[in-house]
């Protein structure tokens, strides 16, 4: 059967099959049209072969998925077959892990084969169709044939060569759709995966946002609140002392007045790990070098992004970096951390790394959070962290 050079069309999905690397040569075409006609067939006549030997089996529902679980053994070898010659000849590329059903294999050999028996005529057709022109321009030649019916030979030609191109363009995109559909996930499958990665992001959206309110409301109670309970109690004190002993009522005072400060920097610290004002003042740079210098373990940073980014992007950008070095500076006994972050074209790529104990849990609790922070931009984060370390942590958000 013939193929198209178009190959498999690519898909933006996840696990969808990519199309051909470039444009292939005429000379591994046609050996590949040639082909795909005679695999077509033979697929055809095994299909044929293979229901009159087992037809009484077939027609039994007993015996019915037994059957069929058997000719698709046969017919999986043919399609293997053909994905195979769509590779060497026309440069497909399909997903390596993807393994079609028996139902979806059988569908592939039938229509292929019907369309084979098609594209066969299509070309004998055309190899009629070049004898003839070679036994006009024969009589052409010898002076046999006159103006007006050599005119209706060549408008008739043409008009059939113009028909035959069209029936093998289309039986080619059939082939070609034939071909992403077996050894690719379909267009509907793409379509569910889509729904399900949605769902599951907008759910991990969901979690994420209810861990941050609750986080929000520890470092509200456990930080802030203290140090103005503290407060309220120190300048309590310092009234009921002024009367009685001004110089401890000066030394309360002075407590209080380093209490009002430390609730202030906690204050800020909370309003900081809710949302930092450098981002959207002074850009994501310097934003991930306040976290640097809040941090206890020395970072080295490396930010190679030109331009501006999508504030979606920049917003996770910094909390993945900003929770991964808190996580490290914490739990892992790091003495180093590293952060890289760089843009190539419109992904952004971080990665931050440290020298800890390793050990981390993927699962955990904050890396899931950041999982579904970056899973709703539909980005992908990779943990690294085997026992003994390092620990690294690999996100890539688009900037589209």
């Amino acid at each position: 059967m013939p193929v198209s050079h178009a190959g498999v069309t690519a898909h933006h999905a996840k696990g969808a099959p990519a199309g051909p690397t470039g444009f292939p040569s005429w000379h591994r075409v046609l050996p590949g049209v040639v082909l795909g006609c005679a695999t077509a067939l033979i697929g055809l006549l095994y299909c044929l072969l293979a229901g009159l030997a087992l037809g009484h089996r077939l027609v039994r529902p007993s015996t019915r998925d037994r059957a069929l679980a058997t000719v698709a053994v046969g017919a999986r070898r043919l399609a293997d077959g053909d994905r195979l010659r769509r590779s060497v000849f026309f440069g497909d590329r399909f997903p390596e892990h993807y393994k079609a059903s028996d139902q979806k294999i059988l569908r592939y050999v039938l229509v292929r084969g019907r369309a084979g028996l098609l594209s066969a005529v299509v070309l004998g057709l055309l190899g009629v169709g070049l004898i003839l022109a070679v036994v006009l321009v024969t009589a052409i030649v010898r002076g046999t044939v006159g103006w007006r019916e050599l005119f209706l030979q060549a408008f008739l030609g043409c008009a059939l060569l113009f028909l035959d191109v069209q029936g093998l363009y289309s039986l080619a995109a059939l082939d070609a759709r034939l071909a992403r559909e077996c050894f690719g996930p379909s267009d509907s499958e793409l379509l569910r995966r889509r729904i399900d990665e949605l769902s599951t992001s907008r759910a991990g959206v969901v979690r994420a946002v209810d861990a941050e309110r609750r986080r929000i409301e520890r470092d509200l109670h456990d930080g802030v609140q203290q140090h103005l309970v503290a407060l309220a109690m120190l300048i309590g004190r310092a009234r009921r002392s002024r009367s009685r002993d001004a110089e401890q009522a000066d030394a309360l005072l002075l407590q209080a007045h380093e209490a009002a400060r430390e609730a202030l920097t906690e204050l800020r610290e909370a309003a900081w790990r809710v949302y930092p004002s450098a981002l959207d003042s002074q850009g994501l740079p310097e934003a991930l070098r306040g976290v640097a210098e809040r941090c206890a373990i020395p970072i080295e940073m490396e930010c190679a992004v030109e331009g501006p980014l999508p504030q979606p992007a920049r917003t996770a950008a910094y909390f993945v970096v900003s929770e991964s070095v808190t996580n490290a500076a914490k739990h892992s006994g790091a003495t180093r951390i590293s952060v890289r972050l760089v843009r190539t074209g419109g992904i952004l790529v971080l990665r931050v790394e440290d020298d800890g104990a390793g050990g981390a849990d993927p699962a955990g609790g904050g890396l899931t959070g950041l999982r579904s922070r970056v899973g709703a931009l539909d980005g992908v984060l990779h943990v690294e962290s085997p026992a003994g370390g390092p620990t690294t942590i690999t996100a890539e958000l688009p900037c589209v």
